[in-house]
């Protein structure tokens, strides 16, 4: 028998071969489809959209549980904001009945007291100091809690960890009062460290009295009070960190600096990056009472900062426009920064304070 072309030996056809689909066909296939597309997945939006009132009944017990502290946010945080008309004013509490009608009595002077701020040499003495003491506690206090945190967390005795980390947690919870104390009574003239040099032979020394110590001096009463928070906060976020990343890590060879640089920091780096955010618009708030407590041991040249100064001048001279004003443009400035840390923070590749 004999065979026709394209015939197989039983004597049937093989099926036609299916033509693939040009590019062009494609194309023209998936762009047909995407409008039906888009409209169910609109269809599908609204039909997902909740109604307010259901949000409302449905939330309400979360609502009712935020309600308190956003009253305390507005009474204390924002009504107090309105209070900053009088850096444009000349004001005077004693006008009026009361201060607050008095706002509305004072003379208006528009920036007379932001040129009068510029041309005022002891406020930019105290902006030198803040700035100064943000640099200096930036570089020697901010890595204290990270590495604090890198250490416990190398505990391996559970007991000895949570043992440390209370004792260093601990002196958040002392008001400055009792920190300057403390330091006073260890490097004061009269403290532990002189009187033990004095009966040695040695000349003893005062450190809480040194005008050109002041600032390593208040760093270090800065890093013993507050590094535990700091310590806190890292843990959390290193006991998030999978255990099977370490393994992996020692399964390949990498030893325990290894294993800290390419597994613990690049999990802390998110952390890291808010809490600098977080610092760098705090940048012009080094404190308050702590270098009010110190004023008069050191003098205003090494411990005046712009709290300190608007303190001075509102408060001690009355001069409230003009303490309003210097408070203002610091307030201005920390928002410039948070805002300017937040966006490198971002080409940074994280997070930040929010997101883009």
């Amino acid at each position: 028998m004999s065979l026709t072309a394209g015939s197989r030996p039983d004597g049937t056809r093989p099926p036609a071969a299916v033509e693939e689909p040009t590019a062009a066909v494609t194309a023209a296939v998936t762009k047909a489809r995407a409008p039906r597309k888009e409209a169910r997945a609109g269809r599908a939006g609204r039909a997902e959209k909740v109604p307010l009132k259901v949000r409302l009944r449905r939330d309400r017990t979360l609502i009712l549980m935020t309600l308190p502290v956003m009253v305390l946010l507005l009474i204390f945080n924002y009504v107090p904001l309105l209070g900053n008309v009088v850096a444009f004013q000349d004001y005077d509490p004693y006008i009026s009945s009361n201060g607050i009608t008095a706002i509305f009595h004072s003379p208006w002077v528009g920036v007379e007291q932001f040129s009068r701020m510029i041309d005022d040499p002891l406020f930019w003495d105290a902006t030198k100091n803040t700035v100064v003491l943000f640099v200096l506690q930036l570089v020697l206090f901010f890595p204290v809690p990270i590495a604090l945190a890198l250490v416990i967390n190398s505990v391996v005795r559970p007991r000895v960890r949570a043992v440390a980390q209370a004792v260093m947690y601990l002196p958040h919870f002392f008001s400055w009062v009792l920190v300057v104390t403390v330091f006073q009574q260890i490097f004061g003239g009269a403290g532990i460290i002189a009187q033990t040099l004095e009966d040695h032979g040695w000349t003893g020394f005062d450190l809480m009295t040194n005008a050109s110590l002041f600032k390593y001096l208040v760093t270090a009463q800065a890093v013993w009070k507050d590094a535990g928070w700091g310590i806190i906060v890292f843990l959390a976020a290193l006991a998030a960190v999978s255990t099977d990343l370490y393994e992996a890590a020692a399964m390949d060879g990498a030893g325990r600096w290894r294993r800290m640089w390419h597994v613990t920091l690049p999990a802390l780096r998110p952390v890291i990056a808010l809490l600098l955010v977080l610092r760098v618009g705090d940048a012009l708030s080094v404190g308050f009472e702590q270098f009010l407590l110190q004023r008069g041991a050191v003098g205003a040249g090494a411990s005046e900062v712009l709290d300190t100064y608007v303190w001075n001048m509102g408060i001690q001279n009355g001069d409230f426009s003009y303490a309003a004003a210097v408070g203002l443009v610091k307030g201005l400035i920390g928002v410039c920064l948070v805002l300017a840390a937040n966006k490198f923070a971002h080409l940074l590749g994280e997070q930040g304070v929010y997101q883009k």
